[in-house]
């Protein structure tokens, strides 16, 4: 099987007639482009989304959301246009109109009316779904279930479910983008579930998959299945062919427009992340609010798994201001404070914001002056938002390919939550922190991190291990848990770790899962008689409780010892019973050392998904301790003082800006947010970077001059007081 690669085969694809602009009352309407550049990517900060219902034409207000557009300093706009429903006059066959839209053209009056403001505008296409006329006259463009029936729409049965891999996506509407580029000049096209709704047994999925495999369509979603594993790579490849189709007809037509997919994520997402960094000209994490158990930092984790791929590219977090639970509540409206804590989370972790608002007719209004609020501060302190790279020096890594090929069906338990106990230690640690994206690991783009943290990264190809171990020998830091490295890019496991020389330990052949009532002792070092660092301020608990999943290794040195040491489980019933059988063994829980240049920290078992799932205090302090004794260095910005703090560093052209999110709530892991809760004093210390001299610092949400002092290099300042958000902004000339 070849290795996960670029698809550069291109099928010559039967696209249609080119399509012809669209008429209005007799005659023909074609809208000019506004004044755009091949760069227009990074102009837009803040940007408006109207997602239109059938039933908009004459009846919403198109002079409403105009002036909105304007009163938010919107610079760019996300209108609907057509797919699903079209809201302009198209003569594509087929292409439903809305059956409201009369001899209206809604998208083109929007879009004029937008680019008068000078705004950059893309059109929204919506695939996913196609009336009963295009099942009857193309019944082979619907998605088929995998007993052979065509899918009806699961939200509205007189739809039905199209197919995203065939020709209802790479004909109907490449014709249908085609002609929206042509009679509007849009800046792009921005489709919503393009990439298809899940698995598709249709002829063409079948016909296409076998051509390329030799296979037949899998019938197992288990990643080590053969068929299984070469479907996803297969449909990744089909899914990017379609998505260069529709950029390569963009461009035909409007040089400086291009395809944005609604697409990306973390490790979890189903499209590879370097190949979208490649591709994509600017991206949007449509993450849009918290749901369930879900803390308020998550919208940042948007933010730096889509900045680890698109580096210096726009990216934006597209927000809705409504409920966003499985009931689908589209019409909602969320608390504002709720709104605001997701918002700035984002825009603190560098996304540029951008709402959503389904339905042009507005039944409720209060979200109105809550995004208008946060854009208008956005508008003010622009200058300070625009950023041109992260300060952090700690990296924390994802890993799409452990998800999909050794996570599977459990990615979000086995690779998800170690991701989540990871970043929830270090917000709560304050330390800064960007994520790294597992493809890009060399020596270049780890160049500014001097610390890397590998939550269960279990796939890793042998490519990926010795660039991890180059970064070691450089003088890097790695910290590891669990099953890391010990299987292959395609989730197949190794006889022993491929990190292995750097940990000091090998795999022993077991792993035990489901641990109950285990425990660690915390032990002093055999020659000093002293507490290592890692066990800082538990010395006095003798031992803390272990973690669930356990990896069975061997020490290369087994006179080591280690500050951590195995208490294996024990009955946890009857009450008389729960007593050690084995009160102490020489069984390593961390394995901390020094390997060339670097420090390497390896813990056997699942220290952090534990942590996620119980948030003991105990399990925070090793992580906390281990990243300090691994990173040998003080964090580029330090922050003291009462409450959690979201913590982020940015350098813009001409100035650094320090973001400061308060978490401190009891609605943090389970929103919405009531109220805002302040927190007291803050003493915080940035290390400016060499070269660049400070001319003077402020604080941009509550608008005070603080005093400040710079010693060296290390600049101090005392924030008096966080309500939401602030941002100390130095100015550096």
């Amino acid at each position: 099987m070849s290795t996960r690669r670029e698809f550069i085969r291109h099928s010559a694809l039967a696209i249609g007639a080119a399509a012809l602009p669209g008429e209005v009352n007799g005659a023909t309407k074609v809208v000019q482009p506004g004044s755009t550049s091949a760069d227009w990517y990074d102009r837009p900060m803040r940007w408006a989304q109207l997602t239109l219902v059938e039933d908009d034409p004459g009846q919403y207000d198109p002079a409403f959301w105009l002036d909105y557009f304007k009163r938010t300093h919107s610079d760019a706009a996300c209108l609907s246009a057509g797919g699903c429903v079209a809201y302009y006059p198209t003569r594509i066959p087929l292409h439903y109109r809305s059956r409201f839209l009369g001899d209206r053209d809604c998208f083109g009056e929007l879009v004029e009316g937008a680019r008068k403001l000078g705004m950059n505008v893309i059109a929204r296409t919506d695939p996913h779904a196609a009336t009963q006329a295009i099942k009857d006259a193309h019944p082979h463009w619907i998605a088929v279930t995998a007993d052979g029936l065509p899918r009806r729409h699961w939200a509205d049965p007189t739809l039905w479910v199209t197919c995203g891999l065939g020709p209802y996506n790479f004909e109907h509407m490449t014709a249908i983008t085609r002609e929206i580029v042509e009679m509007y000049k849009v800046d792009g096209i921005f489709s919503n579930r393009w990439d298809g709704s899940g698995m598709c047994y249709c002829i063409h999925c079948q016909t296409n998959f076998r051509k390329d495999s030799g296979m037949e369509l899998p019938r197992t979603n288990d990643p080590q299945d053969e068929a299984r594993r070469r479907y996803i790579v297969w449909r990744q490849e089909r899914l990017f062919q379609l998505w260069r189709v529709w950029d390569s007809e963009i461009r035909k037509i409007n040089p400086q427009a291009s395809y944005i997919a609604n697409a990306g994520g973390g490790a979890l997402s189903d499209l590879d992340m370097k190949t979208i960094g490649g591709l994509a000209q600017t991206l949007f994490a449509d993450r849009q609010a918290r749901r369930g158990l879900m803390p308020p930092w998550a919208n940042g984790k948007n933010g730096k798994e889509y900045g680890a791929t698109m580096g210096r590219k726009a990216i934006g977090g597209i927000f809705s201001v409504g409920i966003e639970e499985p009931y689908r509540w589209k019409d909602s409206v969320q608390n504002a404070e709720e709104i605001r804590l997701w918002v700035i989370d984002g825009i603190a972790h560098n996304l540029r914001p951008w709402f959503t608002k389904f339905n042009g007719k507005v039944i409720d209004k209060r979200w109105l002056k809550v995004v208008e609020e946060i854009y208008d501060w956005h508008w003010r302190h622009e200058s300070y938002l625009r950023n041109e790279r992260s300060l952090a020096d700690i990296a924390v890594v994802y890993s799409q390919q452990t998800a999909t090929f050794y996570g599977g069906e459990q990615a979000r338990a086995k690779v998800e939550d170690h991701a989540l106990g990871f970043y929830q230690a270090l917000v709560e640690s304050r330390v800064p922190f960007d994520m790294v994206h597992d493809h890009l690991l060399s020596r270049e783009q780890l160049q500014q991190y001097r610390t890397l943290i590998l939550p269960n990264i279990a796939a890793l190809s042998d490519g990926q291990c010795n660039q991890l171990r180059e970064f070691v020998e450089a003088g890097g830091n790695l910290i590891a848990t669990n099953e890391t490295s010990l299987y292959d890019e395609w989730g197949r496991q190794r006889k022993d770790f491929g990190l292995a020389s750097l940990f000091g330990a090998s795999f022993d052949g077991r792993i035990d899962s489901g641990l109950r009532n285990s425990y660690l002792n915390i032990e002093k070092d055999r020659t000093t008689g002293q507490y290592h660092t890692i066990v800082r301020g538990l010395e006095e608990a003798t031992r803390i409780i272990n973690g669930v999943n356990w990896v069975h290794v061997r020490p290369h040195d087994r006179a080591a010892g280690s500050p951590l040491t195995l208490v294996p489980s024990y009955p946890d019933l009857p009450m008389e019973q729960v007593w050690p059988r084995v009160a102490r063994t020489d069984v390593p829980g961390v394995y901390a050392r020094q390997s060339g240049k670097g420090r390497v920290v390896y813990f056997p078992f699942d220290l952090d998904r534990t942590f996620w799932e119980v948030l003991s205090t105990d399990h925070l302090k090793l992580i906390r301790n281990a990243v300090a004794w691994a990173h040998q260095a003080d964090p580029p910005l330090t922050v003291k003082g009462p409450g959690i703090l979201d913590v982020s560093l940015w350098e813009q052209k001409r100035s650094i800006a320090a973001h400061l999110v308060n978490l401190t709530n009891p609605m943090m892991m389970k929103g919405p947010v009531r109220e805002i809760i302040p927190v007291g004093a803050q003493e915080v210390r940035i290390r400016v970077p060499q070269g660049r001299v400070v001319s003077g610092v402020r604080l941009l949400v509550s608008g005070r001059t603080p005093v400040w002092r710079l010693s060296a290099n290390l600049l101090s300042v005392t924030v008096p007081s966080i309500n939401l958000h602030e941002v100390i902004a130095i100015d550096l000339r």
